[in-house]
């Protein structure tokens, strides 16, 4: 048997394997590492092709689900034709998808070749919570594989950017921060020792954005309230320099564990303070980085397009509305509230803070402190992934009287 055909044998059975979780299983993405993982004989280069082989498949679940049970060589073919041209994937896809033509750009293209329909690809309930993704150009942004974005927070750049060179990593800054570069690569950078040395993170810009989008000033104290593992709370502190503190707070004391991690490996630590408990203090500002659907990262976890339902959005919507009006609480009077969401859903962004400062007069929203070219919404900033090639997020500022 050729290599490439016991591949494409391996895709079918890992494929078959998971079949029962497509549609099911909030933990995909964990299931799928397990399962390489486990895969002994697999080298770093194998696990690279089949991640890419079936996390195409979750992406166009719809396009290839029936030809999976029904044909599978064809469904292996329309999944290698698919995919992203790697150089894990690139002997793989070229003998897989023989007699295919060129796979080409857009979504759009894509179903007019394969006689396929583009709506299938997304819920039903998109149509009306964010009408804008089903913009041509924001339906090839939500299929296109993720970019790798780095946010720099060392003083000699230089260093990370000569490892990126030495590992063969094509990169670029990007043009509205200046400690931001995308790696064009699909390269294992948190093997570098520049990464052991906290000189970056790795950080979508569209969440590095955000907090862009709000003005911080450097010296300020401020209570991040969802913290979780802490990407957000790094470069807040980074944003609040030496001065400043950050008191980071979460209920999931194993991704508090993390942040202390990376706090110290990025020699941050002593600006943030960690907390399971909410304190008695009021702040110059408070960060609710909301749990939430999660619609904004479907690029990153496509299997989230297949698990939300509207009865979900509405429970997180709920959600949502009780941590922002727990933690506006501690606000002190002219200071600032900051609620995020990495969703492209009205009804967890918009309508949670239109919510909100329905029920809390003492608040008003601010504008965004700068124009990075996203058009506002009614109460706040949603970033949706085609206009800077980001994962989706939303954003609005609330000032205390």
């Amino acid at each position: 048997m050729s290599i490439i055909r016991n591949q494409r044998q391996t895709y079918l059975r890992l494929a078959e394997m998971l079949r029962p979780h497509w549609r099911n299983d909030f933990a995909l993405a964990e299931r799928i590492q397990r399962m390489l993982s486990a895969e002994k004989r697999f080298g770093s280069r194998d696990r690279r092709l089949y991640r890419e082989l079936l996390y195409t498949t979750v992406r166009y679940l719809p396009w290839v689900e029936n030809d999976l049970g029904l044909n599978p060589e064809a469904a292996a073919a329309t999944v290698a034709w698919l995919a992203a041209d790697l150089p894990a994937t690139r002997a793989y896809r070229a003998e897989v998808t023989a007699g295919m033509p060129d796979c080409p750009a857009t979504l759009a293209d894509k179903a007019r070749v394969l006689g396929r329909d583009q709506m299938p690809l997304v819920p039903d309930w998109l149509s009306a919570e964010c009408p804008a993704a089903l913009e041509p150009a924001e339906m090839d942004a939500l299929h296109r594989r993720a970019s790798l974005w780095l946010r720099l927070q060392t003083k000699t750049p230089e260093n990370v950017t000569a490892e990126l060179d030495a590992a063969g990593c094509t990169w670029r800054h990007s043009d509205l921060l200046p400690v931001t570069l995308e790696v064009l690569n699909d390269k294992d950078v948190t093997r570098f020792s520049s990464h052991a040395q906290g000189a970056f993170e790795i950080q979508d810009l569209g969440s590095q954005l955000l907090l862009h989008l709000t003005g911080i000033t450097t010296g300020q104290r401020w209570f991040d309230a969802c913290a979780g593992a802490g990407g957000k709370t790094l470069q807040l502190a980074d944003m609040l320099g030496p001065a400043g503190q950050v008191t980071a707070h979460d209920i999931r004391a194993p991704a508090l564990i993390e942040l202390r991690r990376r706090a110290e490996r990025a020699g941050l630590h002593r600006r943030i303070a960690i907390t399971t408990d909410v304190p008695e203090d009021r702040f110059d500002g408070v960060l609710v980085d909301a749990p939430c659907s999660g619609s904004g990262t479907w690029r990153r976890s496509p299997h989230l397009k297949w698990l939300t339902t509207p009865d979900h959005l509405q429970k997180q919507s709920r959600r949502q509305s009780e941590l922002l009006g727990r933690f506006a609480q501690l606000v002190k009077p002219g200071g600032r509230l900051i609620y995020s969401t990495c969703s492209l859903c009205r009804q967890e962004n918009d309508r949670v803070v239109g919510d909100f400062l329905g029920h809390h007069p003492d608040f008003e929203p601010e504008p965004p402190a700068r124009d990075l070219g996203y058009p506002a919404g009614k109460y706040g900033v949603p970033l949706l992934p085609a206009r800077r090639n980001t994962d989706g997020f939303y954003v609005a500022g609330l000032r205390r009287r």
